[in-house]
């Protein structure tokens, strides 16, 4: 996969994860690619490390995009345990 493919990879994976676990999170168009993208390795990292099923590099696997949905969501998460409230402060 390309450059320009992990970037849209990412930036769909980081939307979907926004949808599946709304809230105020930082980013717009950017941050959720770079949750998205982050996602993706980490996302492919425990598939293969843990799960024992390794990513493919296809574009269109499904492995792929639920492994890139799951680390985003992951992402997510942590950032909310470690920064949650941080922004409700004004």
């Amino acid at each position: 996969m390309t450059i320009i493919g992990w970037i849209i990879l990412g930036l769909l994976a980081g939307v979907i994860a926004k949808v599946l676990l709304p809230g105020r999170d930082p980013g717009g168009l950017v941050g959720t690619t770079l949750i998205g993208v982050a996602g993706a390795f980490i996302g492919g990292w425990i598939s293969s490390r843990f799960l024992d099923h390794p990513i493919s590099k296809n574009f269109y696997d499904t492995g792929t995009w639920i492994a890139a949905i799951g680390g985003s969501l992951v992402l997510l998460i942590v950032y909310r345990l470690l920064f949650g409230n941080s922004r409700d402060r004004h």
